[in-house]
This record gives C-alpha cells, structure tokens and sequence, in this order.
C-alpha cells in the first residue's frame, strides 16, 4: 500500500551516530513501533445511496518511515492525496445493502527520532499559504496585538518565534475544562486562555504569521513513554515555522506547558513519542467532500449522500514496541 523508501534524512542520520565517531553529538533517541488505527462505522439509514469515507493515512517524511501498511476493509479502498498539504486518506465507497457495522483497520510500523529541525514539511504549501489565516484562527487584530508585543524590538524570526512561545506559554493554560476548547479556536483561547493542544498552536501559528514567518499546523497521536504497549486515547498536535535561513523547526507549546521544566526543549525539538499522520487546517479532501473543509484531519470523515453526522464511528488506537 506504501512505495518503499529509504530512511528519512534525519533517521538515516541518527543511525550513522551509532557507529564509532568523532562528534560530540550524542545519538538522537529513536523509536519503533507498530500502530493501529481501528475505526467502526454504523448508523447507515436503509435508504441511502452511497456512504463515502476518507480515513487519515501518515506518509514518509523526513521526521518518521512508515512501513507496513496494511488496511482491513470489508469493501473496496483505495488511497487519495489532497493537492495542498499532501495528506493521504484511505477512501472507501459504500453501496446498498448497507451492512450494520462497517469495521476498518488501518495498521503499521513507524519508526521516529528525536527531531529538531527538517529541510521540508512534508507537503508543505505555497509559502503564501502558510502566511494567511484559517478560518477558526484569522489573524485578527488580536493576533497581531499579542505578536506585536511579545517580539519588540527583535528582527530576527527565530528570536520573534521563541518570543512568540513564551507568550503563549504566558498566556495559555492546559485545560480541557468547561465548552469550547479543541477546536483551534483563536477567538476562545485568547478570551479562555485556556485548552488544548491544539487551541496552543492556534494561537502560536496565528501570532507566527502575524509576523510575516511561515508556520504550519501538524496532527497524530502520542506514543505513551512509559509503556511498551498499550491505547491511545486521542489526538495530538504540534507547530512548526520556518526560520529565516529556510529549516523548518518544530514547537510543542502544550506539551511545555504540563511540563514547565522541558520548555526550552519543546521550542525546536520533538520527541520521537509520536506519530503524524496529517498537516494543515481547512482540508479538503481528495476527492473532495460536499460539506465544508475539514478543521482538520485525524479522525474518520463520512458524507452519506452528501450529508455529515449520519453515520457514525467508533475509534479506537493502539501501539506497541517493536
């Protein structure tokens, strides 16, 4: 289901460290494992003419290999890549008779490192995109207020950028408390100044662009770090912005946030407990869905003759060490 590749750059690279060397550099830390994606879909009504799904699929980059891929469907599939951010589906077309439960399975090895920087975000866009606003994080006035005064006086984008992390972290509290936060809803957090991850990165991404530096949203799911197996129960989601010398570096707001100690290590490093499987917000799928662009893309999408929230879907995840 996937072409084989080589190792990513920066894989390759950690492997080489492991053998005898006169850098200084320690080895990065790596990890592999196999992960599931298990999704059930149900709630077909008897007359509907055609269920059409899009599962999100991780590709190669320079950050993680993925191998093995392996899908599960009762009916036929086939894998899609929407033409701006690159990111894959797996895409299924149901016909009557409609069957009770439709399981898919999704399954594969990923091998990740510890990164700090890449040459490219895979799937990247024009950089013209990677300026503008989304539509639940414009880049408000607000936005630019906050961007403004956290980076007086600074000129170059990675010292605007650190700025930038240090007042999200100033002005953002994790917590998932109350309505309205995981939506990357620039207008909540900034009125809340609280949520998740991903109301972290909305605001870090908004503030970045402000400033004229590219910056892209990034989504998969976290790896447990003290656990050889076991479930995954969400999503996560990260940043990364281009610096002026065109690398692209990642941040991890949310994750310095619950642990204040690793701020500076979650400003341009990502650990290797992850896994990405999308980027970009306001996605439109391939082919393209009838309802409005995706906020973005990490859980199963499902039209039922056009229409959302027909059916529905269960989900679960799992990963162990390989």
């Amino acid at each position: 289901m996937t072409a084989q590749s080589t190792l990513p750059l920066l894989l390759a690279l950690s492997a080489a460290s492991c053998a005898p060397t006169t850098s200084k550099e320690p080895p990065r830390p790596e990890r592999r494992f196999h992960f599931e994606y298990k999704t059930t879909l149900s709630g077909f009504p008897a007359d509907a003419k055609l269920a059409r799904v899009w599962i999100p699929l991780p590709a190669d980059d320079e950050a993680q290999s993925v191998t093995s891929v392996k899908v599960n469907s009762p009916v036929p599939h086939r894998v899609t890549s929407e033409g701006v951010y690159g990111d894959r589906a797996v895409y299924l077309e149901v016909v009557p008779p409609f069957p009770s439960e439709l399981p898919v399975t999704l399954s594969m090895d990923v091998h990740r490192a510890e990164i700090r920087s890449v040459k490219h975000v895979a799937g990247s866009p024009r950089r013209e995109r990677l300026l503008e606003g989304d539509r639940l994080a414009p880049l408000s006035t607000e936005a630019h207020s906050r961007a403004n005064q956290a980076t007086q006086g600074l000129s170059d984008s990675n010292a605007q950028a650190h700025r930038i992390y240090e007042r999200v972290l100033a002005d953002v509290n994790y917590d998932k408390s109350g309505v309205g936060w995981g939506r990357g809803d620039l207008e909540y957090v900034c009125a809340a100044g609280k949520g998740n991850c991903s109301d972290f990165h909305s605001l870090f991404i908004a503030m970045a662009r402000s400033k004229s530096i590219p910056a892209v949203f990034e989504i998969g799911f976290p790896i447990l770090v003290d656990k050889k197996e076991g479930t995954v129960s969400g999503y996560h989601c990260w940043a990364w912005y281009q610096d002026s010398a065109g690398a692209w570096r990642p941040v991890d707001a949310s994750e310095a946030d619950k642990d204040p100690k690793r701020a500076d290590y979650f400003f341009g490093t990502i650990c290797q407990n992850r896994v990405a499987f999308s980027r970009g917000r306001d996605v439109v799928l391939e082919p393209p869905q009838k309802g409005n662009p995706l906020n973005f893309f990490i859980y199963p999408y499902v039209e039922v003759d056009g229409k959302t929230e027909v059916a529905k879907a269960v989900n679960g995840f799992r990963f162990a060490d390989l």
